[in-house]
């Protein structure tokens, strides 16, 4: 059976063309809904980039108060070593005199006795004197006295020798007291080697 469409053709095509108009507007509704499920997507994804840029910047805040905190403890650290060389660079070369007198008084012979003493111990003041005084002497002592006979002053000589770090004793003068007497004055004197500084003295010399 066929069919036989009796409307005039005007109303055909206006027919056709509200169909047209109408696909028309449906595809520019889906394109609408398109961009506006992606623009809402972006605005999604932009705030989660936000988030994650506030998340970070609170991050980096913490690691900076953490870096300034740890600084503060360096500061203190540098501070102390500083402090600590300082310390150590005054007892460079120290020596305990107290000890020495104390030596001196046990190796003088009983039928001695000194007039004046003069002890010396120069500290080093550079890398080479670190050096020197690391295998050579620091310092020397010097004495003059009177003693009975050519025995006792030989005692005082050999005894000098005996102590640690007393090393190379001399006799520079020897003269008689009395005309026909048997006490003689004397000067002597001995090099310091660095056995006689102190643990502490001796460890800031080895560290230089």
């Amino acid at each position: 059976m066929s069919q036989v469409n009796l409307l005039p053709p005007e109303i055909l095509e206006g027919q056709r063309w509200r169909r047209v108009t109408g696909l028309v507007l449906l595809a520019g509704a889906v394109v609408l809904g398109l961009i506006l499920i992606f623009y809402l997507a972006q605005v999604n994804t932009l705030g989660g980039v936000r988030d994650e840029i506030a998340a970070q910047e609170r991050t980096n805040a913490q690691i900076r108060s953490q870096i300034e905190e740890l600084q503060r403890f360096e500061d203190l650290q540098v501070r102390a070593q500083a402090q600590q060389e300082l310390l150590a660079s005054a007892f460079v070369g120290e020596a305990s005199f107290s000890g020495l007198l104390m030596d001196l008084s046990r190796v003088i012979p009983s039928d001695a006795a000194l007039s004046s003493l003069s002890v010396s111990v120069a500290p080093p003041t550079g890398e080479e004197d670190v050096e020197a005084t690391a295998t050579g002497f620091v310092g020397a002592i010097s004495t003059a006295g009177d003693a009975e006979g050519f025995d006792s002053l030989s005692t005082w000589l050999t005894r000098l020798e005996q102590v640690e770090g007393w090393v190379n004793p001399w006799m520079s003068t020897i003269s008689r007291r009395d005309q026909g007497g048997s006490i003689y004055t004397f000067s002597s004197g001995v090099d310091l080697t660095p056995d006689v500084l102190t643990e502490r003295g001796r460890r800031t010399i080895d560290a230089g």
